[in-house]
């Protein structure tokens, strides 16, 4: 699918919004665009309500952090479908570290649960999240581990395993024992 019809109509929609389209491995199934941070919750809403695109269904919402010392850190990823059109769009936000997003659950509802997790795990903050605390991790944690920087807990080296080996005869005795166990009489 070719992104520009949906910038075009979207620039129309939105004031100032500035939009691109962001190149992927599968643009023609599932096209992206980046948009910035200040123009969420607007671009959502014209998604939703605007006739004829009507992006009614939240599907997902996940965050990347590149790396530290990347300016800006992060992308959010929103995934949303539109029934009516039978397309599925991401749209892609890039924040800076400590830099907030506004929420889009007065858009989606759904989207709730999602901003937790990604707050909980990446330490972005959703503002006007009615809710806005920890959800897989205990309220007592410190820290968020999906970030690159999060220290490693657990320093382990790697263990190997070598299969069981048993003879034939000892797995005939086995199957023994378990079809005695199971038909004697408790």
């Amino acid at each position: 699918m070719d992104p520009q019809p949906l910038i075009d109509q979207l620039t129309a929609l939105v004031p100032g919004v500035q939009l691109s389209a962001s190149p992927s491995a599968d643009t023609d199934v599932t096209p992206a665009l980046w948009v910035s941070a200040a123009h969420i919750v607007p671009v959502c809403l014209a998604l939703r309500d605007t006739p004829g695109l009507e992006f009614l269904a939240f599907s997902n919402l996940t965050a990347v952090d590149h790396h530290p010392k990347r300016a800006p850190r992060f992308d959010v990823v929103y995934h949303i479908v539109s029934p009516h059109r039978r397309t599925r769009l991401r749209l892609k936000v890039q924040l800076g570290l400590d830099e907030p997003i506004a929420s889009v659950t007065s858009v989606w509802a759904g989207a709730g649960w999602c901003e937790r997790e990604v707050y909980d795990l990446f330490g972005i903050v959703f503002d006007g999240h009615d809710d806005l605390r920890r959800l897989m991790m205990t309220e007592d944690w410190v820290g968020h581990p999906l970030r690159k920087d999060y220290p490693v807990q657990v320093r382990k080296d790697a263990q190997t395993y070598m299969p069981l080996q048993i003879t034939a005869e000892e797995f005939r005795a086995n199957m023994e024992r378990d079809r005695y166990s199971r038909t004697r009489p408790k």
